[in-house]
């Protein structure tokens, strides 16, 4: 058996040619039944757009298991492991409890019993964690009950800290697609560089989610023609909680024995990405800890756990004055952080300079997150060379500079309103934040007018 890099390198491009070849015939399909929602009030986008994205990347998903399953390196994962087609079975379950949802907003709770059924449906197939590897005790073998209760426990908190941070263009496929990378580095390792045979079908897994989510991502970038909606946000969120259960508490620490000298360090070796309940919160932080104060704070006001708000993590980057791109890219910027520092972490856990990298970087990313409280003001014989929100704050001006003059013999508040509305007079607005809003190519998330929003989602319709 040769080195399976051309194989996975094919995998990956096929699923994401699908992906993206299938996305814009999706998209029309999605527009002709209406799948493209009102402007609600916690969404960011200033137009309806069509969701539906999921069937796209479901169809990337078929089409890089078929392939893989025809290479010559790659097939005898079929042959020997149920896994692939346990992943398929799941995945067309969670997929079409998303179609469903994007068309017709089916009841959250039973949105979550789908996700429990399509987790149960992998573990009967054999898709489970069988064991789990502790510091200072080493192997715990599990009963089938309490692995079968883990495993649709992590299915269920990834799917859902996957579809909680889905809440900016390309945002989610970004984060999982910089998740799907480094968990390839740290299983193609396991399998390729330690012989691990086990490790196989969570490389192919992690490989095939990168070419849905790089497929879609171009379509998806701000400003987004078309979104993913449930239907492709727990897909990707099932499939990258497969990969973490098909290699941990599958992989067992005896095999790393040769490479680590005994059971307790090998597991200690492998401990930063290994450990079920540790992996998701590191390859996927951000949406987790994202879950996690959504609930809490949900809970805190006397909301129901499920209800949609605007205080997720991306809607507070807007609103301290970041553009709607660089809210992304600073998300990206932090998962790619933490992931891929907890890979090179498991690989080289006693060097220092792994430590001192992941400091670094972290001070980076503090002063990317905070730049809109020190945004610096360029001299004015410069200020036609920088954008709008670097410059000097002339009197009688807008907050950010660049308000247009009025018409001459036209007050502000006599401005015409709406097309179509000649001669009325436009209700006063609140004043839009720098960084929100139009000046750095961000959507506002405050009030909007009732009456634009309205005309806009008839008119697509």
């Amino acid at each position: 058996m040769g080195q399976p890099v051309r194989d996975y390198l094919l995998t990956l491009c096929v699923t994401a040619a699908v992906t993206y070849l299938l996305t814009g015939p999706v998209r029309k399909f999605a527009i002709a039944i209406g799948a493209m929602p009102a402007i609600r009030a916690r969404d960011v986008h200033r137009e309806p757009t069509p969701r539906l994205g999921g069937i796209a990347m479901f169809g990337g998903l078929c089409a890089g298991l078929i392939v893989a399953a025809h290479l010559h390196n790659l097939e005898w994962v079929f042959q020997l492991s149920t896994e692939p087609r346990a992943l398929l079975s799941g995945a067309a379950l969670i997929w079409l409890i998303g179609v469903l949802d994007d068309k017709f907003e089916i009841d959250a709770l039973i949105k979550l019993g789908g996700q429990m059924i399509a987790a149960a449906v992998m573990v009967l197939q054999g898709l489970t964690i069988l064991w789990l590897p502790i510091p200072g005790v080493g192997t715990v073998a599990l009963t089938q009950w309490q692995g079968t209760l883990l495993t649709v426990a992590l299915v269920v908190i990834t799917i859902n800290a996957v579809n909680f941070v889905d809440g900016l263009d390309g945002l989610a496929a970004g984060m999982v697609c910089i998740a799907a990378a480094a968990f390839f580095l740290y299983t193609y390792r396991l399998w390729y560089g330690h012989m691990i045979e086990a490790a196989a079908p969570a490389t192919l897994f992690a490989v095939i989610l990168m070419g849905m989510c790089l497929g879609f991502l171009p379509h998806n970038m701000h400003p987004a023609r078309i979104f993913m909606g449930d239907s492709g946000s727990m897909l990707i969120g099932l499939v990258l909680a497969a990969g973490a259960i098909s290699v941990t508490g599958r992989v067992d620490p005896d095999t790393l024995k040769i490479f680590a000298g005994s059971e307790r360090e090998a597991t200690h070796a492998m401990l930063p990405v290994f450990i079920p309940l540790l992996l998701p919160l590191t390859i996927i932080a951000i949406p987790a800890a994202d879950l996690v104060l959504a609930i809490v704070r949900r809970t805190w006001n006397g909301q129901s756990p499920f209800a949609a708000d605007r205080g997720h993590l991306h809607h507070r980057l807007l609103e301290i004055g970041h553009s709607h791109s660089r809210s992304v890219l600073i998300m990206y910027f932090w998962s790619a952080l933490i992931a891929f520092g907890a890979v090179g972490y498991s690989v080289h856990s006693t060097s220092l300079w792994i430590v001192l990298v992941i400091m670094g970087m972290s001070t980076i990313g503090l002063v990317l997150l905070l730049m809109p409280r020190f945004t610096p003001r360029a001299p004015y014989w410069a200020e036609r060379f920088v954008p709008p929100r670097y410059r000097h704050r002339r009197a009688g001006r807008g907050t950010s500079g660049t308000e247009p003059p009025a018409a001459a013999g036209e007050s502000p508040e006599g401005r015409t309103g709406h097309e179509g509305c000649a001669g009325s007079v436009e209700p006063e607005r609140t004043p839009v934040v720098v960084g929100v809003s139009g000046v750095n190519g961000a959507t506002a998330i405050g009030p909007r007018s009732r009456l634009s929003d309205r005309n806009k989602a008839e008119s697509a319709r």
